[in-house]
C-alpha cells in the first residue's frame, strides 16, 4: 500500500509540476507594476542604421507604470530581446503612476520631460518579422515578456503592437 501512496504522491506531484511548466511566460508580468505597452517594431519608411540619416530612433519601445500609487525608478531595469540583444537603463528614471518612457533607437537627450531615453545605439533592436522583448527588474526577476510576430500579432500592418492599454 505504501508502495501505492507513493506511486500516486509521484504521479500528482509530476502532473502539479507540468502543469506549473504550461503557465505561458507572458504570465509573468502581472508581478511587476512596469509593463511592455506596446512596441514600434517596424520603424516607418525604409530601415536604415545610420547614425546621421536612419531611421533608428522612429523604433521604440513604451515601458509605462501601471501602479495606481507607487513611483517606479527604471535605474538597473534590461530589456532585451530573443538574440540577447540588451540594453539597461543606468539613469535614474522615475515613473509616477500612470506616466510611461519610450525607449528609442539613435541618438538623441534622455529626457523625463519628454519621456524618453535613447539607446544610443545606431542599431535596430526589434527584428520586423518576429521577435521577443524581455523587461527584467533590477533583481533579475522578469517584469514582463511578450513574443509577437509580424502575420500574427499586427492585424493592421503599422509596426506598432499594443500589450497593455
Amino acid at each position: 500500500m505504501r508502495i501505492r501512496t507513493a506511486a500516486v504522491a509521484t504521479t500528482a506531484v509530476a502532473g502539479a509540476l507540468a502543469a506549473l511548466t504550461a503557465v505561458p511566460a507572458q504570465a509573468a508580468e502581472y508581478s511587476s507594476a512596469l509593463k511592455v505597452r506596446g512596441v514600434q517594431y517596424d520603424a516607418p519608411g525604409r530601415d536604415s542604421n545610420r547614425c546621421s540619416t536612419g531611421n533608428t530612433d522612429e523604433e521604440y519601445l513604451t515601458v509605462k507604470n501601471y501602479s495606481s500609487s507607487s513611483t517606479v525608478n527604471l535605474r538597473g531595469y534590461v530589456v532585451k530581446d530573443a538574440a540577447g540583444n540588451r540594453f539597461t537603463f543606468t539613469a535614474n528614471h522615475y515613473l509616477q503612476p500612470g506616466d510611461y518612457v519610450k525607449l528609442r533607437g539613435g541618438n538623441g537627450t534622455d529626457s523625463d520631460k519628454y519621456n524618453v531615453v535613447y539607446r544610443d545605439n545606431c542599431n535596430f533592436l526589434w527584428n520586423n518579422d518576429k521577435d521577443t522583448i524581455y523587461l527584467y527588474k533590477p533583481s533579475g526577476a522578469r517584469a514582463d515578456v511578450h513574443a509577437y510576430t509580424r502575420s500574427g500579432s499586427d492585424p493592421d500592418g503599422n509596426g506598432y503592437i499594443t500589450f497593455h492599454k
